[in-house]
């Protein structure tokens, strides 16, 4: 299933993240990846999401448009300009071209299919400015189309008022996480922007393997996992997340699919979801991504999920808010100097 995001611009639904390819997840076997991309493509799940801080994914991509040149054809290529917080003071149109030049070559493309940008720090000027320079490199043919990641309400609005061309937002959001429904979809919904989303199973919380559980705490490691428990508790807590979990079980058993399955189908009818992005490091979940397209959630099944997330209570703010503090709960796991610009 496929979407039109932009006049002339097709997408699928469900979207190949790939910051599971940059090693933080564990060893990465890049034959075995490539493998996997192939077999993604042709399922028809042929777009790919990336960065130009997602180590050695933009490359591993360009590889695979090397090896199999003819599915690469049908392949889009999300990647994101993100520069680091140390660097957002010297952001001019030199350093803007030169990153954008930079995926060009790791992707062996001729032009960026989506480029989406991200600024770190708002107190930091400049990011108007940056993302000028993405439109006039997408005048002179280096980038197709331009979206944003992570931006909040007032500062996509600042770059839509100054004419970026913006057509898509990437976000989290998921059941756990609503903050994009606080202004966010209604500015999409009147700009014509579509919604990319990722953290729609909370880095595998919302999954069978949580069900009954205890709750985890200093023994967690991986830092995805970290970042989602803080999304859990401020959602309203383990036992609210639990009960949440055990209404998806019940769903999943009656359409018998998993609960990943139905976490994401749900996000992805929502308003101005135009897709989902899940995170795979292989192909052995590639049936059950699939079945997120062609599962169908009924009144009762959207009613029950609305019963418990009726209790919620948080987390607030807008979109990325809470990742922006520095100092706070979320920001201080956050990694703001991945891009090596002097590199």
């Amino acid at each position: 299933m496929r979407i039109e995001i932009g006049p002339g611009y097709q997408i699928s639904r469900i979207i190949k993240g790939g910051w599971h390819l940059a090693g933080d997840h564990g060893a990465v076997d890049r034959e075995q990846a490539l493998h996997d991309m192939a077999a993604f493509a042709e399922a028809g799940i042929t777009t790919f999401d990336c960065a130009d801080i997602y180590t050695g994914v933009e490359a591993l991509i360009g590889d695979f448009r090397a090896r199999y040149s003819e599915l690469a054809r049908a392949v889009q290529v999300h990647t994101k300009f993100v520069p680091d917080l140390g660097a957002l003071s010297r952001v001019d149109g030199a350093l803007v071209e030169r990153v954008i030049d930079r995926s060009l070559a790791r992707l062996r493309m001729e032009r960026l299919d989506l480029v989406q940008f991200h600024w770190w720090d708002y107190g930091v000027p400049g990011a108007v400015d940056a993302a000028l320079v993405l439109t006039r490199l997408r005048e002179k043919g280096k980038i197709a189309q331009i979206g944003v990641t992570n931006f909040d309400v007032p500062h996509l609005t600042e770059l839509l008022d100054a004419g970026v061309p913006v057509i898509s937002l990437q976000a989290q959001y998921s059941l756990l996480d609503d903050r994009p429904e606080r202004g966010m979809i209604d500015l999409c919904r009147a700009r014509g922007i579509a919604l990319l989303c990722y953290g729609t199973v909370a880095g595998g919380f919302l999954s069978e393997r949580w069900v009954a559980r205890r709750e985890p705490g200093a023994e967690l490691t991986n830092r995805s996992l970290i970042k989602y428990k803080l999304i859990i508790e401020d959602f309203g807590g383990w036992d609210l997340f639990q009960r949440l979990l055990s209404t998806l079980e019940r769903i999943a058993v009656k359409h018998r699919c998993d609960i990943a399955t139905v976490a994401s189908r749900a996000m992805l009818d929502r308003e101005q979801v135009a897709a989902v992005i899940v995170g795979a490091t292989n192909a052995s979940h590639l049936a059950a991504h699939r079945r997120i397209e062609m599962l169908k959630l009924d009144a009762a099944d959207r009613q029950a999920i609305q019963a418990v997330l009726r209790e919620r209570r948080g987390p607030q703010g807008d979109v990325y808010g809470l990742e922006r503090d520095r100092s706070g709960r979320h920001g201080r796991i956050m990694k703001y100097n991945l891009n090596r610009l002097d590199a």
